[in-house]
C-alpha cells in the first residue's frame, strides 16, 4: 500500500481560508468603521500576496510550456535564448486581473515561492532544460492546477474586498462615516 503526500495548502492557506468563509463578512454592516477598514488591509494583503504568488507561478508556468514546445518543435534554440520571448507580453491573453492599484507589498516573498515551488515536488525548475520530458510534463500540469486554484481563491478574495470597499463607500454616501473623526482615530493607532 502506497501513501501520497499530501500537496501543498490551498494557495493563501489560512488567512485565505477565513476570508472565503462566509462567517468573514456577517454582521460587516453594524462593525464599527475602523474594524470595517481592518477587514479590508486583511483582505487587501491576502490579495495581493495570492497576486505575487500567481506571477511566480506564470512565470515558472511560461518558462515549463516553451521548454516543452521547444523541444517538440525540435527548436535548436536554447531555453535562455528564449527568455526574452518567453517573459515577454505578446505571448500573453488579456490580463486577467482586477488592475487594482496595490498600496502594499507580499507579506513574506520567500514563503510564497516556497509554496509555488512545492506545486511540483521533486522536479528541481532550476534547470528546466535539463530535466526529462515526464517531469517536465508532470510540472507543467502541477503549475497549471495551481495557477487555477490559486486564481480561483484570489476572485473570491477580490470579492471580500469589493463588499467591504462597497460598505465603506455606502458609509460614506450615506453619511455615517466622519472623515475627519476617522482621520483621528487612525491616527491614535
Amino acid at each position: 500500500m502506497t501513501t501520497s503526500q499530501p500537496g501543498p495548502a490551498a494557495a493563501g492557506g489560512t488567512a485565505v481560508d477565513t476570508l472565503l468563509d462566509p462567517a468573514f463578512l456577517e454582521g460587516v454592516q453594524q462593525r464599527p468603521m475602523l474594524e470595517v477598514r481592518g477587514l479590508r488591509r486583511r483582505a487587501e494583503q491576502s490579495e495581493v500576496d495570492l497576486s505575487y504568488t500567481r506571477r511566480l507561478l506564470q512565470g515558472r508556468l511560461d518558462i515549463v510550456r516553451r521548454e516543452l514546445q521547444r523541444r517538440a518543435e525540435h527548436d535548436g534554440r536554447s531555453l535562455v535564448d528564449l527568455l526574452p520571448e518567453i517573459l515577454s507580453e505578446k505571448g500573453r491573453g488579456p490580463a486577467h486581473g482586477l488592475g487594482r492599484h496595490q498600496t502594499v507589498q507580499p507579506g513574506d516573498p520567500v514563503a510564497l515561492e516556497h509554496w509555488v515551488n512545492s506545486l511540483a515536488p521533486g522536479v528541481d525548475l532550476s534547470d528546466v532544460g535539463e530535466l526529462p520530458d515526464d517531469q517536465l510534463e508532470t510540472a507543467a500540469r502541477a503549475l497549471a492546477e495551481g495557477e487555477r486554484g490559486l486564481s480561483e481563491r484570489r476572485r473570491g478574495v477580490q470579492q471580500v474586498m469589493d463588499a467591504l470597499a462597497g460598505e465603506l463607500g455606502r458609509r460614506y454616501r450615506d453619511g455615517e462615516a466622519d472623515v475627519a473623526q476617522l482621520l483621528a482615530a487612525e491616527g491614535r493607532h
